[in-house]
């Protein structure tokens, strides 16, 4: 679907990432904090006015903090007479579920799941490594099953910091190489990057037992550089798959719309 182009933003806990999407190419996006509306709010009409005005330039956000998204939107709105569409309420996200009745699942999660998908048709794991870390299974089938929550390394170590006397208040770096830590900083830092890395690999071996074969296993998220580089459990690093399910999601939507069930 090459007419395809909208701006996509993707809110998170404490970041909010912003791209225009032209067919299925995503820029690069815009990584800014929570706590500037104003700067969002501009690289939002900027990456706006790099898309062609020929066609229409629909924005469209997906949000797990609702309340900076709605800051967000009526910021938006007084600058622009387009509506703002939501994911998850405007556009549903083409992702079936097989989850507990009532519960209520992250959109970052789904539109990952929707992405990791729509590319790979096949059964895989997608791991988010940012505020918190989610480790989620997605069938053969497309069909979302769910998977395991913790906290994020950055989480962790102001955790560590903020409930003891004497241990420091770290930045989430890649720890030195050396085998053991030899100061309270690396220890830390050790403690954290691999006991993320070893949850993601205990994890992923219970899905492939449950599942009978090895998926493909997807990260994405602010640390997954830190966290999966040279990694091989990884196969793939995607920085940009949330708003590559924003993508898919409004395609979906405009296949839907056209009559073109397919989305192809």
């Amino acid at each position: 679907m090459a007419d395809l182009q909208l701006i996509a933003i993707d809110v998170g806990n404490s970041r909010t990432r912003v791209a225009a999407v032209q067919g299925t190419s995503v820029s690069d996006p815009i990584s800014l904090s929570n706590g500037d509306l104003g700067a969002v709010t501009q690289a939002v009409l900027s990456q706006r006015e790099s898309l062609p005005e020929a066609n229409p330039r629909p924005i469209v956000m997906a949000s797990v903090n609702d309340g900076f998204a709605d800051q967000l939107a009526s910021a938006l709105a007084d600058q622009l007479s387009e509506e703002v569409y939501r994911v998850g309420g405007d556009l549903p996200i083409p992702v079936q579920c097989d989850l507990a009745p009532e519960t209520i699942t992250g959109v970052d999660r789904l539109l990952n799941a929707a992405a990791a998908f729509d590319v790979l048709k096949q059964a895989c794991i997608v791991v988010d490594a940012g505020t918190a870390v989610t480790v989620d299974f997605v069938d053969g089938e497309g069909i979302f099953h769910g998977g395991a929550i913790a906290p994020g390394g950055r989480m962790q170590l102001r955790s560590l910091h903020e409930y003891t006397e004497a241990l420091p208040d770290l930045e989430f770096t890649v720890p030195e190489a050396e085998a053991f830590g030899r100061s309270t900083a690396q220890a830390m830092l050790k403690g954290v990057h691999f006991g993320i890395q070893g949850l993601v690999r205990i994890l992923a071996e219970h899905y492939a037992d449950h599942y009978g074969a090895y998926p493909t296993v997807v990260a994405t998220g602010g640390d997954a550089e830190t966290l999966f580089r040279g990694d091989e459990l990884i196969d793939r690093i995607v920085p940009d798959l949330t708003l590559q399910g924003i993508a898919v999601a409004a395609r979906h939507a405009m296949a839907a719309t056209s009559g073109d069930e397919t989305g192809d």
